[in-house]
């Protein structure tokens, strides 16, 4: 009998806590895109998109995408990602000519906080406001 409860018990609260999570290709909505026009205006690298893939957690936004198209260009992989809070960007790329490239830019105060984490070299660079403030080899 108490198996069946236990059973039972678990059933319901694992039916309680799940999330219905859908994704939804749209237009950048005005924060979104606020956050992507300031970062790329420091930092160019980071590509400037209406489009973002937005996932969705019982209705509200729970992580944001961009995704490109990639040939004809130097990356074998390029993503941006934009946290809920739209304050952080997320990028990852990848060229032969680099390696793997990643890291956020996030804005703090006004201003705005890049750090970059680069593979092939391994060196790792803070830069604020478009302008290197610390590098270092690990």
């Amino acid at each position: 009998m108490k198996k069946y409860i236990l059973l039972l018990a678990f059933i319901t609260t694992t039916i309680s806590f799940a999330q219905t999570i859908t994704s939804k290709q749209e237009d950048a909505n005005a924060a979104q895109y606020a956050l992507l026009q300031k970062v790329n205006e420091f930092y160019p690298d980071i590509t400037l998109s209406k489009t973002v893939t937005n996932f969705y957690a019982d209705g509200k936004i729970i992580d944001s995408q961009q995704e490109f198209k990639l040939k004809g260009t130097k990356f074998s992989s390029y993503k941006i990602g934009i946290e809920p809070d739209n304050k952080k960007v997320l990028f990852e790329y990848v060229s032969d000519e680099n390696g793997k490239v990643y890291g956020d830019v996030s804005l703090f105060k006004g201003s705005v906080l890049r750090t970059t984490f680069t593979e092939k070299t391994g060196e790792v660079e803070v830069s604020l406001n478009g302008k290197a403030v610390y590098q270092t080899k690990i």
